[in-house]
């Protein structure tokens, strides 16, 4: 057995209070607390600062991490997305290695489940050896309904690649599903197609980034459109809603399908109220540090705080953000949202991540019988331990 203790300790959904120590047992399972005369003070490894279980990573794109440093800040999301495509062409060692760095870093600082976005196989193969559970969403676009059968079957490749890789020998959980990418990326045809695959898949969403999203679905106007008919993308299929883009492709989903919608940066009450009615069970992911990145811009987090919704944390990639540790978005949102008790902060980094990815079972708060790693705080620094 192996026995911890710290000023703060945090089980994952909020601090517990007294002189309590952790006990794992030798494969990391934790095993209950103990109290501080319980357990002879010879046995006990004391830490300064706080313990929590592993941090969950919801929503990552691990094969981007070779465009580091390559993109400026504050582009506007559509400028963004041009710069992505003409920076993500890469050798097959360098993006292999940007990757290799990238989860070591995650585990590092404390990553124990990852949420990651895949367009092709460039993680496959280092997916093994990553020390996390990791979900792989593996991210289909195409607006040209005529073309959506043929772009799913391309994702469906990749798709199949990741689910015919072995379980790790080390314990650790890899699962995949098909996801769309966006609402103004994703035509109807390609979200009904996606819908059918398996009814229910945990489905994940870049919803609400921008402004130019919404624009679009009220009046088919402003940069999006600009946008296709600058790539003489043909759009006449679609009908704007005079409403945010939730309500216009959430129809297209069956309630079967869990949802995690990441960004929600332009999210407001009307959709929230949309998903509550919606019948399906829904996590909301905030990458602040990404959205700032981008467009200078934070979701009201204290109305998504107050929706009574699942929230949880990701990064995005490193090429709309400096790194991948979550700890540092729950620093981001600390300073800008002090309304926000940390306590529930470290919730969302850990225990809100475990259940958006179907993984509260395995990890997310310290629980006898689960395996959730253990994260060692200090001075605004965080370290993996188990």
């Amino acid at each position: 057995m192996r026995y911890l203790t710290a000023p703060r300790v945090h089980d994952g959904t909020r601090f517990v209070t007294g002189n309590k120590i952790l006990s794992f047992d030798e494969e990391g399972i934790f095993r209950g607390f103990a109290g501080i005369d319980e357990v002879d003070a010879d046995l006990v490894e004391t830490f300064e600062g706080l313990l929590m279980p592993g941090l969950v990573n919801a929503h990552c794109h691990t094969e981007l991490s070779h465009t580091k440093n390559t993109i400026p800040e504050n582009t506007g999301l559509v400028p963004f997305l041009g710069l992505v495509v003409e920076t993500r062409s890469a050798g097959e060692a360098e993006k292999s290695a940007a990757i290799h760095e990238a989860l070591s870093s995650l585990a590092h600082s404390g990553c124990i489940a990852l949420g990651d976005i895949a367009n092709s196989t460039d993680s496959l193969p280092l997916r093994p050896n990553a020390n996390m559970h990791i979900h792989t969403f593996v991210e289909t676009m195409g607006f040209i309904p005529e073309f959506a059968a043929q772009r799913l079957d391309y994702s469906l490749k990749v798709y199949q690649s990741f689910k015919d890789q072995a379980q790790p020998a080390n314990g650790y959980v890899l699962r995949q599903s098909v996801a769309p990418h966006a609402p103004y990326s994703v035509s109807g045809k390609l979200f009904e197609l996606i819908n059918s695959l398996e009814k229910n898949s945990l489905l994940t969403i870049h919803n609400e980034e921008s402004a130019a999203e919404n624009e679009y679905f009220i009046s088919k106007t402003g940069l999006m459109q600009d946008l296709y008919q600058r790539l003489k993308i043909n759009d006449e299929w679609f009908r704007p809603t005079g409403r945010n883009s939730l309500p216009g492709y959430l129809p297209y989903l069956s309630a079967t399908h869990p949802l995690l919608l990441v960004h929600n940066t332009f999210m407001d009450q009307d959709d929230i109220e949309v998903l509550k009615k919606s019948g399906h069970e829904v996590s909301l992911c905030l990458c602040p540090n990404a959205n700032w990145y981008i467009e200078r811009r934070y979701p009201d987090v204290d109305l998504l705080a107050d929706s009574g919704l699942n929230i949880c944390l990701g990064t995005d990639s490193l090429a709309s953000n400096h790194q991948l540790n979550v700890y540092e978005e729950v620093l981001t949102l600390k300073r800008n949202f002090p309304a926000i008790p940390e306590e529930r902060l470290l919730a969302w980094a850990s225990s809100g991540g475990a259940k958006a990815l179907q993984l509260d079972h395995i990890v997310g708060s310290f629980r006898p019988g689960l395996k959730p790693g253990l994260v060692h705080i200090r001075e605004e620094q965080s370290v993996r331990i188990l």
